[in-house]
């Protein structure tokens, strides 16, 4: 701050003596500088400074869309303020995951008389407020809620009923069953469903899949365009979406061009749904498709369904073959430059030519990916992780040479054995210094490693003969990247007890380390970054040059890289830190990782840190040293650490941090507990979907959904 805080009139004279004076630019100019600034502070704070800036602030460029969604300092009376202000002028606002303000503020929505859409998803709200705020909207077209149980249909209003007639796209993220607003909605074109119920309820009694009684159960579905369904793990969660596609096997949309279904696990198939799939492969052409694997897999089902321009395929944990990939999809080139979101994520035959008698790991083929690269050539989104894709020997044909053909991807996703030179592969890798095995015996903790500071230099001899830094050469305007192990499972999955024991990685990623890391660091415009089970970590050195390097870097999840009985990167990854100023989210996942004074320290230098989730079986963290970081780094809103310490200890700092921070960080949201205890996924449950969604759950996130799905 001491830099900012200049003496005013010293700042007026040096500003007159270079002849710049910020109201001097053209109102053109000044509208793109206010468009970064948060809209509460421009309508609370900016406007009044000066008359032009007062006058400026309001213009409709700025107050046509607010988003709320994640600013983090906004409270309820900031909200009513704001209403009171510009209400009138806002035809779009977004507030979603506004999970900190009572239920009360969305009362206030009823000022935006002209608002075209509205994003309450994550927001608290009882059927009688939705009901009183929604009739005062008449023109609003595009809705995201929650249902929350207590929710009851038969307290909208006439006039609520009415607003939701002509609403054309609903988002509705489901905690119990029911059809929530969706039978109101006779106008829908655009529907997104996100099912969240629990089989469980908090006493421990079995939920059913059946709606409340005296719900309706005639959707209505006949201008659907889009239909998009994402299960959590759960048999309540299938149940309740097969209640939902009912209605839609009967008559199948014409318009139907956007048909996605995710769904974890075996979500079987039934004669309901092969109705509806084979009216859709008669009466529809589809632009975006995505299917539960069940129903993919061992059909001829894509040999039937026909596409128009399709810009998004996922068919993740299919057992579809390269074979069938090209001839029933890619459809040997033709109608394919359109496509510019694929996941193929977990399908582990994708890219060999058929999978009778193929075993997971044996080569790829290489002429079906090149095939893939040629007829899809503006992909933009392209995820292979989750499988085993080993390159042959054959010169100009690997993996990351095809690849490097994509020259609009801007997120890719894939495993760690795939990104290996062949050559380099076959060989032993180096030996670690003290290297114990990739077990989880009894291990000794140790403390921050140091690393020779030239180390990068010396492991970046070989990087410009290797196929990975022509990959990473190759796509330099790539904002994601995720280098994630075929093998790799988090120690924290969805509704389940925390995994004790993971697998070990392939043994082509063996030699996968430091080099491959540094190579990353070409990446000048990388955003977001995800590393996971890279065994040949030996120093971390490559973590400093995309420290160094990647300086719009503001995701960066890091999980089980090195030996897994130490923290051998712990001393890089302090230095890597200490540069890293746009950095908002951190994830770390490492089995005995010390959170002590030294990290904190570091991480202290990340001044735009917002959220912070450390996930160590047997790992240890210093209450004093994280109660300091929590009070020098004031935009951090979110702590979870899930460690080896005691309930106790957990409760006390989880106690002690809500008790200084909170009144002045309202969104301020902290789970502090042992990642073994019987008791994790009662806690998990009362996380916030946008966190335990975003960041606390590692999961793939590269083309997971179709791009632009939601504003």
């Amino acid at each position: 701050m001491s830099c900012c805080a200049q003496d005013p009139v010293s700042g007026e004279n040096e500003e007159e003596s270079n002849g710049i004076n910020l109201m001097e630019f053209s109102d053109e100019i000044l509208l793109h500088i206010l468009s970064y600034v948060p809209c509460t502070d421009l309508v609370l704070n900016v406007r009044k400074t000066c008359r032009k800036l007062a006058t400026l602030c309001l213009d409709k460029s700025l107050t046509h869309t607010v988003l709320l969604q994640k600013d983090y300092k906004v409270n309820k009376d900031k909200v009513k303020q704001l209403m009171r202000d510009i209400g009138k002028e806002i035809y779009q606002l977004n507030m979603a995951g506004c999970y900190w303000l009572p239920s009360s503020t969305t009362d206030h929505v009823t000022r935006c008389k002209n608002l075209v859409k509205l994003n309450l998803s994550g927001c608290r709200i009882t059927s009688l407020r939705l009901s009183k705020m929604l009739s005062m909207l008449q023109h609003l077209r595009s809705l995201a809620i929650d249902v929350n149980p207590g929710f009851d249909a038969s307290q909208l209003s006439s006039e609520c009923k009415a607003t939701l007639s002509r609403v054309s796209e609903l988002k509705q993220t489901l905690y119990t069953p029911s059809y929530g607003v969706v039978p109101c909605c006779t106008s829908l074109e655009k529907l997104l469903l996100y099912f969240e119920i629990l089989d469980r309820s908090r006493e421990g009694l079995m939920l059913s899949g059946q709606l409340m009684v005296g719900e309706s159960n005639v959707p209505h579905y006949q201008n659907l365009r889009v239909f998009y369904a994402r299960l959590a793990p759960g048999y309540v969660n299938q149940e309740v979406v097969r209640l939902y596609l009912a209605v839609l096997s009967d008559r199948t949309p014409e318009n139907l061009h956007a048909f996605l279904i995710s769904a974890p696990g075996s979500f079987a198939e039934t004669g309901a749904t092969k109705n509806l799939l084979d009216s859709m492969a008669r009466n529809v052409r589809l632009d975006a498709l995505q299917l539960p694997k069940a129903w993919l897999n061992g059909s001829g089902l894509l040999q039937h369904l026909k596409f128009n321009n399709p810009f998004y395929f996922s068919f993740s944990r299919c057992t579809l073959s390269g074979g069938h990939l090209i001839q029933r999809v890619i459809n040997g080139g033709k109608d394919l430059k359109s496509l510019t979101s694929l996941n193929l994520s977990g399908c582990v035959h994708c890219l060999a030519p058929e999978s009778l008698f193929r075993r997971a790991e044996d080569d790829i083929d290489s002429s079906i990916l090149e095939s893939l690269v040629v007829s899809c050539c503006n992909l933009r989104h392209l995820n292979l992780s989750a499988a085993h894709h080993h390159s042959s020997e054959s010169i100009g044909n690997h993996l990351c040479q095809l690849l490097s053909r994509l020259k609009h991807l801007l997120s890719l996703a894939l495993p760690v054995c795939s990104i290996t030179d062949v050559a380099v592969s076959t060989e032993k890798p180096p030996t670690q210094p003290n290297a114990t095995p990739q077990t989880f015996g009894k291990k000794t903790r140790v403390g921050v490693q140091t690393y020779q500071r030239n180390s990068a230099d010396q492991t970046c001899q070989k990087l410009e003969s290797s196929v990975f830094w022509t990959l990473m050469r190759s796509l330099r305007f790539l904002e994601t990247l995720e280098i994630i192990g075929s093998s790799f499972s988090s120690a924290m999955p969805r509704n389940e007890p925390a995994i004790r024991n993971s697998l070990p990685p392939c043994v082509r990623a063996q030699s996968v380390g430091d080099s491959e890391v540094a190579a990353i660091s070409q990446l000048t415009y990388l955003q977001s970054l995800t590393l996971a089970q890279l065994p040949n970590i030996v120093t971390g050195s490559g973590l400093v040059s995309i420290g160094l390097q990647c300086q719009h870097l503001r995701t960066l999840s890091l999980a089980n890289l090195g030996m897994m009985g130490k923290m051998v990167y712990m001393s890089a990854l302090m230095d890597m830190l200490k540069h890293c100023r746009c950095l908002r989210d951190l994830r770390l996942e490492q089995p005995y990782f010390s959170a002590g004074s030294q990290f904190f320290q570091a991480l202290s230098h990340c001044s735009s840190l917002q959220r912070l989730c450390i996930v160590s079986r047997s790992g240890t963290l210093q209450s004093d040293a994280v109660m300091s970081f929590m009070a020098n780094c004031l935009e951090v809103i979110m702590c979870h650490m899930f460690m080896g310490e005691s309930l106790t200890v957990c409760r006390n700092l989880q106690q002690s941090i809500v008790r200084s921070f909170q009144a002045d960080r309202p969104a301020l949201n902290v789970v502090i507990f042992p990642l073994l205890h019987e008791d994790l996924t009662e806690v998990i449950r009362d996380v916030p979907m946008r966190h335990l969604d975003e960041i606390t759950l590692f999961k793939s996130r590269v083309a997971e959904e179709p791009p632009n799905l939601w504003w």
